[in-house]
């Protein structure tokens, strides 16, 4: 593997080459991939290093770091699952933004004088490894608001039966994969570590609003406090991030106003 300057060439030499590269691919253009690489055994702060990979237009930003991770540096550590969007695994910053890599495709990133990709872990969580970040403070802000349905007296006898207009009141807030997209890119929640977030938040109110569900209320007390709905200060930037298209700062809003008049 040669290495020149922190940038590493996909042709690997000698008998130490990490594997055998794939052929190119009809179409394929090379690009330079910055990603922001932290160690915690060996290094004091995130660094970046850039890797020069051949890419199709349709590929994933998620395909391109498997690319460099089986062929190039095993090292590279990230999360992913599904690769398909639906279970947010693989949120990360791309080129200053939050998104999932397996839906950010590779031509709605690269120009003919532009061909390169930056890629850096969200921000306001702990940084654990490279594009890993410690995600237990986003979920005890989401297990805060009780995000489950909650009912009195007697179990019901039959199936609890919800009309559409009922069921369109909180529909957009159900499409949250927790992925932290939204929640990362608040400056609030950058600067105000108690900040409940957006992601908390839209969970909150996907049950404030459920007709079925009768502990509004008290999600609205919780959200009431200092660091929780009054905080956000309706930047949008949740909104834009959202990879499900979840409209977060109306959401928000909605329970603002649920607070204000205490009626759901």
């Amino acid at each position: 593997m040669t290495v020149t300057f922190g940038e590493v060439d996909a042709t690997p030499t000698g008998p130490g080459k990490p594997a055998e590269l794939p052929p190119v691919p009809d179409g394929a253009i090379m690009v330079t991939v910055h990603i922001q690489r932290f160690n915690p055994e060996i290094d004091e702060a995130p660094h970046k290093e850039s890797y020069r990979i051949p890419a199709l237009p349709t590929d994933r930003v998620l395909n391109l770091l498997h690319y460099i991770k089986w062929y190039i540096d095993g090292s590279l550590t990230f999360r992913r699952s599904c690769a398909h969007g639906i279970c947010g695994s693989d949120a990360m910053r791309i080129n200053g933004r939050n998104r999932l890599g397996c839906k950010v495709l590779v031509k709605d990133l690269v120009t003919d004088k532009k061909t390169e990709i930056t890629i850096e872990p969200i921000k306001g969580l702990p940084l654990e490894k490279d594009l890993i970040v410690d995600m237990e403070p986003f979920f005890d802000a989401y297990r805060a608001v009780k995000p489950y349905m909650i009912t009195h007296g007697n179990e019901p006898s039959r199936e609890w039966i919800q009309s559409q207009h009922d069921r369109d009141r909180f529909d957009d807030t159900t499409k949250c994969i927790l992925c932290a997209c939204c929640t990362t890119s608040c400056p609030v929640y950058w600067s105000e570590d108690a900040y409940v977030g957006p992601a908390a938040i839209v969970n909150a109110h996907r049950f404030i609003f459920d007709s079925r569900d009768q502990a509004g209320q008290e999600r609205l007390e919780i959200l009431s406090d200092a660091e929780g709905v009054w905080r956000c200060r309706t930047t949008f930037n949740c909104t834009d991030a959202c990879p499900r298209g979840i409209e977060v700062t109306k959401a928000i809003q909605e329970v603002k106003r649920a607070l204000m008049f205490r009626r759901v």
